[in-house]
């Protein structure tokens, strides 16, 4: 879910990427018919609006609609102490800065690919190839994710300039809320 979430956010979406997310299908529960609005509006979209729609929201002329960024959401700034605490994270937990992104590393989109690295074993715990420790994924999300991120998605689902980011946005918060729940119990 975490990679799911982070494709759309990272870039404009390619064909291939986009056929994803219009195979999808939910179910009755929250997550699910999240899901399944996610994967209408999906197929309801266009390549050549969803790139418009991405420009508008996050890059803008000298600003997008919103703004993806830790630092911003924590501490009303870019580049702030929030992006400084999760490079010393990074460090601890080996986590290398990917040359090829442009972004700061609390971009929504890095944020939520490192914490899924830490559950798949790419990341933390001497990157075995296990999941990281429980104990560091729930001190990474406590720190990094849930601390801002539901902010980001309420403010993304209520975007009026893309049926298809509105819904990542619903995606989003509600899966955030299940894992903020599933955390609370380690």
């Amino acid at each position: 879910m975490y990679r799911l979430v982070a494709t759309g956010l990272s870039a404009p979406l390619s064909a291939e990427k986009l056929a994803v997310y219009t195979g999808l299908s939910g179910d009755t529960s929250p997550l699910g018919s999240a899901i399944g609005d996610l994967a209408g509006a999906a197929r309801s979209s266009d390549l050549a609006s969803l790139d418009d729609a991405y420009h508008a929201l996050f890059i803008g002329i000298g600003r997008g609609e919103l703004l993806p960024f830790g630092s911003y959401y924590l501490a009303g700034f870019l580049h702030e102490k929030p992006l400084a605490r999760l490079r010393q994270a990074m460090r601890e937990l080996a986590i290398m800065r990917d040359p090829a992104v442009r972004e700061p590393e609390d971009h929504i989109a890095s944020v939520l690919e490192m914490m899924a690295g830490l559950i798949d074993g790419q990341f933390g715990d001497g990157r075995s190839g296990q999941p990281a420790e429980l104990q560091t994924q729930k001190g990474f999300f406590d720190a990094h994710v849930v601390s801002w991120a539901p902010h980001f998605f309420r403010d993304l689902s209520r975007t009026t300039a893309s049926p298809f980011y509105a819904a990542i946005g619903r995606v989003g918060d509600v899966f955030l809320a299940i894992e903020k729940e599933a955390f609370d119990y380690v």
